[in-house]
This record gives C-alpha cells, structure tokens and sequence, in this order.
C-alpha cells in the first residue's frame, strides 16, 4: 500500500515556474514507476510525466516536453515536477500516482493516486 500527497500547487503568472512534490509513504515506492497526471475542468486526466523506479528513464506528454522535469528521490520517498515556462494551457489539477511496475500514460495502470493539487497559470 502507498498514499501519496501532493503540495506546490498555486497561481503563477504565464512564463513562470512552480515546482510540485509528492510525498509517499509505504514500502514499495522505491519498486513501482511514478507518474503526474493533469484534469482540467470539463476534461478528461491525462498522462503529464512519469519516471522508472530507479529515476533513470524518464518520459513526457508532447505538450511539456522541454519545459517539466519528473525526478524522484528513493530515499525521501518523494517525487517531484519542476515545471517551467508555464503556460494557460497547464492550468489544472495535478495528480500524483504510483502502483505500476513500469511508467505508462494510462490512469488505469495506476493503483494509488494523490488528492491533486491546484495549478493555475495566469495569462
């Protein structure tokens, strides 16, 4: 079992940087995949990051390649979003989730999900 818990969401102007973090608790964190997922209202979720367990393969949604970078840290049991040159665009609710062997981009491969965290990117 692994909760997650998110925090760093907040208002940014557009071309600002924010930086999410996850918090994890559990014995498995440092043996499954992690991924960040974005809803924004009237939308479905979709697949924004993910890393492999060990943090050495990494991989990104076409719409923020070169501006977010998913890292982990196995032995804070943390997992963070550094996103920069954020645009209106990015504006939504941010997930954590973990509980696949591998990084996928599908929400149902994911047993454990964070409650979100609000971003919003002014224009």
């Amino acid at each position: 079992q692994v909760q997650l818990v998110e925090s760093g969401g907040g208002l940014v102007q557009a071309g600002g940087s924010l930086r999410l973090s996850c918090a994890a608790s559990g014995r498995t964190f440092s043996r499954t995949a992690m991924a960040w997922f974005r809803q924004a209202p009237g939308k479905e979720r979709e697949f924004v990051a993910g890393v492999n367990w060990s943090g050495g393969t990494t991989d990104y949604a076409n719409s923020v390649k070169g501006r977010f970078t998913i890292s982990r840290d196995n032995a804070k049991n943390t997992v963070s979003l550094q996103m920069t040159s954020l645009k209106p665009e990015d504006t939504a609710v941010y997930f954590c989730a973990g509980g696949t062997v591998v990084s996928t981009t599908r929400t149902r491969d994911y047993a454990y999900w964070g409650q979100g965290t609000q971003v919003t990117v002014s224009s």
